[in-house]
């Protein structure tokens, strides 16, 4: 009897036993995926926030048609070295004849949802490790609907119809005009509330004056890293995960600088403006 590769049957959803993620097991990203198991996956997505893959031996290729499964992978808004497969996006601290070959560094990135300095942020992220420190450069996630759920219901009051100003600190990376969103944002495929607010990219709540924006801010940072909310990855090479940027926060670990890491990142964006 032939076996499908990558069939529903071979696919197990193992939970981490955090606030969020799940490890999937019986895959190998190499192969494409049946219908049905892209639909096993993407209803996974959305019930865990992050899904981790170890042990993958992908090309560029074969992860560009991974994240296809889920939207449509597009060239990062930064712009990077000349490379074959122009959907991948180097995030490492190696440098080649004098010049990065990716973004990001080594140093330590504070909780944030990616490219939430846009109108239209992103939606689903893939990282595929290729490349690693023997120490450091762990990502935490944040599960932000539970952080959402936990507050009290004045603070949830409070911050009904609040928006805050996303901006990135490389002043070139952001639009020409201020973009806000909703502190809270609706998840438009499970319809749950999820805090969206972060310490990398927040800059401050729009309509308040500056000493309360800075105190609202600094109590939901505080309240939504809380251990209870967040899961922490260790990397290994072949570990590719994909993570939801509408209802997740995560943050990188700093590494020692003079060790090499290569990640290879893709990306979605979404079709729709972040609402509350």
């Amino acid at each position: 009897m032939t076996v499908t590769p990558n069939s529903i049957n071979q696919m197990q959803v193992v939970p981490t036993g955090g606030s969020l993620g799940a490890e999937i097991q019986g895959l190998n990203l190499v192969h494409p995926l049946p219908e049905d198991t892209v639909q096993g996956l993407h209803h996974a997505l959305l019930s865990h926030a992050v899904l981790l893959f170890r042990g993958q031996q992908i090309s560029d290729e074969d992860q560009v048609r991974f994240t296809n499964y889920f939207g449509q992978a597009v060239e990062h808004v930064r712009k990077q070295m000349p490379r074959p497969v122009k959907e991948i996006f180097f995030v490492s601290n190696v440098e080649k004849d004098g010049q990065p070959i990716g973004a990001l560094g080594n140093d330590e990135i504070p909780f944030h949802s990616d490219l939430s300095y846009l109108r239209r942020p992103g939606t689903l992220s893939i990282i595929y490790a290729v490349e690693l420190p023997s120490t450091g450069g762990a990502t935490q996630w944040c599960n932000c609907y539970a952080a959402y759920e936990a507050l009290d219901p004045d603070l949830k009051a409070r911050l009904k119809g609040m928006r805050a100003v996303h901006r990135h600190h490389v002043e070139s990376q952001n639009p020409p005009e201020l973009i806000d969103h909703p502190v809270v944002c609706t998840h438009p495929e499970t319809g749950r509330k999820a805090l969206y607010v972060g310490p990398h990219l927040t800059r401050h709540l729009v309509g308040v004056s500056e000493s309360e924006s800075r105190e609202l801010l600094g109590t939901l940072f505080d309240h939504m890293s809380q251990e209870r909310f967040v899961w922490t990855h260790d990397w290994e090479i072949g570990d590719l995960i994909i993570w939801d940027n509408r209802c997740t926060m995560h943050r990188r670990a700093g590494f020692p600088s003079a060790e090499r890491r290569i990640m290879k990142r893709t990306q979605i964006f979404n079709d729709a403006i972040p609402y509350e």
